[in-house]
């Protein structure tokens, strides 16, 4: 009897469901997508209206589908096993269109799925083995359509009016407009002054003060106009006042009030337990509670839910499947939790099951279960040792949201005091306090809570114990938490008691903006507003970052100017397209697609009538941004001419209006002293006076004159001929240029250099590491080269905004104007203010001459950012070194220099003629061996050790970032 063949997507989820299934099986992985779209053409059949996608094997997965092809040939069974989503059933039909053709029996083809990878689940999966469901592969085969028909068909227009190599998405512009119009919001809001006043009060029965709130007089609530909602309905700030003019009416009548308690509200407030987590949830929580990105997040989750290796347990998979809109739970993970919390205590453990229903539980694929352990057995501390930090903190947050979730409400005692202040009206304060009585749901808040607290105070007395003098009076004015605890409880109050004044606190305080979105906020109004899906957000995140359409700035999204630009022309030009209702309208049928109850040809049919009308009159009347050409009121640095706001490669900038392309005309010595009244008469033809004659020696200006007739520029051209080597005549032009900062975002605030955090490959869950190709930097895979190979990969834009230009004190050598310090594609660079005229740049040089035209040595970057040294003389000389030179001479054999060499056992120098010593060139393929022409040489001489290797501690998780704690 033959093997099976189990085909997952990746290799981590290989191993761990070859470890649950035995030897009878072979389990291989497809690593991701084996088919797609082509990337030189739409792929979508759009003549006949019929949308059939034209799929073909991804280039780079060749291997592994030949390789799967020849596992199935000999398989008794073929089982499909990839993720229990669209995604996954798509790969699972794509992978059988592949293999079917191998099979001798087509019926040996089956799909299995599971919702988290125990032996007990994927054995159950396979005991349950079915087709493949087309109404999923469809829904999928739909969104990948509607993707590529905007994608394809939108992005030409914005290369030929915006840029090339711009791009537009019909989910992700949706998304972008959201920030955009965010930012709008904040640029357009308007600050409104209001005013509160705090007094603190004590009782007459004993001394501990409390601070109560201002909320109205004589029982009518205090209120500040503060503009209409998007209907039109009139907003007002509560408990405030209007202006500092009011606030010294009130508090003149406070200060001779008399104050006393109308009355005291005690109540048992409830606070009952989340539901496990959802995808958005989780990422959500993730981003406020740890800080990962939403990539990150995933990232974890995913290697969490393929599996880990748990000591002698072997690879365990940790937590159910991650991408999940449901927050159902098995009965048999409910009764296992339930189980636990039993013997944490009667208290801690409901007499039913908690039972969660959401908003969107009636659409979520119930196939899935909310986030959850696989186990609760597995409590984060018992495997903490063989996790990472991040996945014990993401484990962590899971376990106890899920183990919570089926726990008690936490009590909490409230109460609220209404106090009045009488004088010529009635004064109206409140106060609210509530303590923790019974934890509950929020035992294991509170544990961590105590654990942290307890961590500091270890921390204060060793610091204490290793400072024995202290300052008394720096002692005696500090006081313990809990005193401070003590201070902020209300006091026992009664109905009618008397109060004292101790002192009033107006302060002025003015409405602020909506905050910019965060990933932790923009993941919540994608959900509500029905954008996308959960599995989605991590990818629409990570694209309008790579497309350079927004930064993060602080952890928020700031919109670029291309950003701003792009989304701007979009929205006006597909209004129904890219609206935010119409693409949550899509989702919702899209989930019909799936259900199947709507035909996938028929929402393309609908959704391309609308876009097919839009495309046509954007085509005609989309706004030419490449070749704008507006008037401002600036005015220029040099000549003073209105400045022209244009468009460039890197955003808007301003430009002299009195700039001309004309090229200049080269006055050539020759025919000047053979018939000068001639070449006069041609450049007078050509161009208009004023005009400027300049001599140039090896692009150096040597001599400059703006002449304003004929005379003057016969008298010009000659003395310019004595004074540089290049004579010409150009028209008068003012070049001046600078960048429109205002429109861009500041990349010089805190925070604008953030460090990319780790992210892991989307298919093999690995460490994705930078690489360089012929194209620049990407993030990929580290099994790029591999075979079968991992291709993962994600490309770094280089098209970044750059950071304003500092000017130096330093001037220019050739031309005398100010150098700049500028940031370019390979870093910080000096080079001239007078750019493009003066191509000065400054380089670092080495104090040795180049052995073969005794030219300067410069220290030069390669496009991969490796260091290598090269004649400045350069293409003239092509001399270049990758070790560097040393100004001294060989003892040995007298050259005029040695080279630096460092390797793991120390620091050399080395002479350029010691072949031996020196590290092995590649010879170029098909370059001739080359043949030595100096005589060898032995000089080698060590100047320093090996490097010391640096200790890496082993954070605590705790500790590497805050933690915010949740509010009950």
């Amino acid at each position: 009897m033959g093997k099976s063949l189990v085909i997952v997507e990746s290799p981590a989820k290989a191993k761990t469901i070859g470890k649950y299934l035995g030897s009878d099986y072979v389990v291989e992985a497809s690593i991701g997508h084996i088919m797609d779209l082509p990337k030189n053409d739409i792929g979508v059949e759009l003549k006949r209206r019929t949308f059939e996608p034209t799929l073909i094997v991804s280039p780079g997965k060749e291997k592994v589908v030949d390789r799967l092809k020849k596992l199935a040939a000999k398989a008794d069974m073929v089982y499909l096993a990839p993720d229990p989503d669209r995604e996954g059933e798509a790969i699972a039909a794509h992978l059988s269109i592949q293999l079917l053709p191998m099979m001798k029996d087509k019926s040996k083809v089956r799909r299995v799925t599971f919702n988290e990878i125990t032996k007990k689940a994927v054995q159950a999966a396979f005991l349950n083995a079915r087709d493949i469901d087309e109404d999923l592969v469809d829904a999928q085969q739909t969104r990948r359509v509607l993707d590529r028909l905007v994608g394809y068909q939108v992005s030409p227009l914005l290369w030929d009016k915006v840029r090339r190599g711009l791009s537009a998405g019909r989910v992700q512009t949706v998304a972008l407009r959201l920030i955009v119009e965010r930012e709008q919001e904040i640029n357009d809001f308007n600050p409104v002054e209001y005013w509160t006043i705090d007094a603190q009060l004590e009782p007459t029965a004993n001394k501990q003060s409390f601070t109560a709130r201002f909320v109205g007089v004589n029982g009518v609530s205090a209120r500040v106009a503060n503009g209409k909602d998007e209907e039109g309905k009139e907003l007002f700030l509560s408990n405030a006042l209007p202006d500092h003019e009011a606030v010294d009416e009130v508090v003149s009548e406070l200060k001779v009030a008399k104050w006393s308690v109308r009355s005291v509200e005690k109540k048992e407030r409830r606070s009952n337990p989340k539901a496990p987590f959802t995808t958005s949830k989780l990422q959500q929580d993730a981003a406020g509670r740890l800080g990962f990105n939403v990539r990150r997040t995933m990232g974890v989750a995913q290697r969490l839910y393929e599996g880990v290796e748990i000591g002698a347990e072997g690879t365990v998979g940790l937590i159910t499947y991650m991408r999940t809109d449901s927050t159902r739970v098995s009965a048999d993970a409910i009764a296992e939790a339930r189980e636990f919390i039993g013997k944490l205590g009667a208290k801690y453990l409901p007499a039913t099951p908690n039972e969660y229903l959401g908003k969107k539980q009636v659409e979520a694929q119930d196939a899935h279960e909310a986030i959850r352990p696989t186990s609760v057995k597995y409590t984060p501390d018992s495997i903490r040792k063989y996790l990472s930090d991040e996945q014990y903190r993401l484990y962590k947050l899971i376990w106890q949201r899920f183990v919570s979730s089926q726990m008690t409400p936490a009590v909490f005692d409230q109460t609220t005091v209404d106090i009045v202040a009488q004088a010529k009206l009635a004064y109206d304060f409140r106060v609210t306090g509530s303590v923790l009585k019974f934890e509950g749901h929020l035992r294991f808040e509170e544990e961590d809570k105590r654990a942290r607290q307890a961590a500091k105070d270890k921390a204060a007395k060793e610091e204490a114990s290793a400072k024995p003098v202290v300052d008394a009076g720096a002692a005696a004015q500090g006081g313990s938490e809990e005193e401070d605890e003590a201070e902020a409880r209300l006091p026992e109050l009664s109905n009618g008691e008397a109060l004292r004044l101790q002192k009033l606190d107006p302060l002025q305080k003015f409405t602020q903006p909506p905050p910019r979105f965060n990933e932790a906020s923009l993941v919540k109004t994608l959900e509500e507003k029905g954008i996308g899906r959960p599995s989605t957000y991590a990818s629409i995140i990570n694209t309008i970052q790579d497309r350079d359409y927004v930064k993060k700035i602080q952890s928020k999204f700031v919109p670029t100017e291309i950003g701003t630009v792009v989304t701007k022309l979009l929205v006006k030009n597909f209004p129904y397209i890219f609206d935010t209702a119409y693409t949550a309208t899509l989702e919702g049928e899209l989930d019909a697609v799936e259900d199947g109850t709507e035909r996938w040809t028929d929402l393309l049919n609908g959704f391309y009538d609308h876009f097919e009308k839009e495309l046509n009159v954007a085509s005609d009347n989309m706004e030419d941004v490449k070749r704008m050409e507006q008037k401002t009121d600036e005015v220029c640095d040099n000549c003073g001419s209105p400045l022209i706001l244009k468009w460039g490669k890197f955003g808007s900038f301003y430009s002299c209006s009195n700039f001309t392309k004309v090229k200049p005309m080269t006055i050539a010595a020759g025919p000047w002293k053979k018939d000068s009244k001639g070449v006069t008469k041609k450049v007078t033809s050509a161009f208009a006076f004023p005009l400027i004659v300049k001599a140039t020696t090896e692009d150096v200006v040597e001599y400059s004159k703006e002449v304003g007739d004929a005379k003057e520029m016969t008298s010009a051209i000659a003395e310019a001929a004595e004074q540089g080597k290049k004579v010409t005549v150009e028209p008068v032009s003012c070049d001046f240029t600078k960048e429109n900062f205002a429109a861009k975002p500041d990349l010089s605030a805190p925070g604008a250099d953030e460090t990319p955090e780790e992210e892991a490959c989307d298919n093999c869950g690995r460490t994705m590491v930078l690489r360089n190709g012929p194209w620049g930097p990407f993030m990929a895979c580290p099994g790029y080269n591999e075979d079968p190979p991992c291709k993962t990969i994600r490309k770094l834009n280089q098209k970044v905004q750059q950071k304003p230009p500092v000017q130096l004190e330093e001037s220019c050598p050739k031309c005398g104007k100010p150098l700049l310090l500028r940031n370019g594609q390979y870093g910080e660079f000096i080079s001239c203010s007078g750019y493009p005229k003066c191509k000065y740049i400054k380089q670092e040089l080495l104090d040795v001459k180049c052995p073969k035209d005794g030219g300067d040595i410069a220290v030069r970057k390669t496009k991969r950012g490796d260091l290598f040294y090269g004649c400045v003389n350069y293409p003239k000389c092509d001399f270049a070194s990758n070790l560097k030179l040393v100004n001294q001479t060989c003892p040995k054999c007298d050259s005029a220099y040695v080279l630096e060499v460092v390797n793991d056992k120390g620091t050399y120098l080395v002479c350029p003629n010691n072949r031996e010593a020196l590290p092995k060139r590649r010879k170029k393929k098909g370059a001739p061996e080359e043949e030595p022409t100096t005589p060898p040489c032995t000089y080698e001489k060590k100047i320093a050790g090996p490097a010391p290797i640096p200790v890496i501690e082993r954070p605590d998780p705790e500790k590497t970032r805050a933690v915010v704690e949740s509010v009950a």
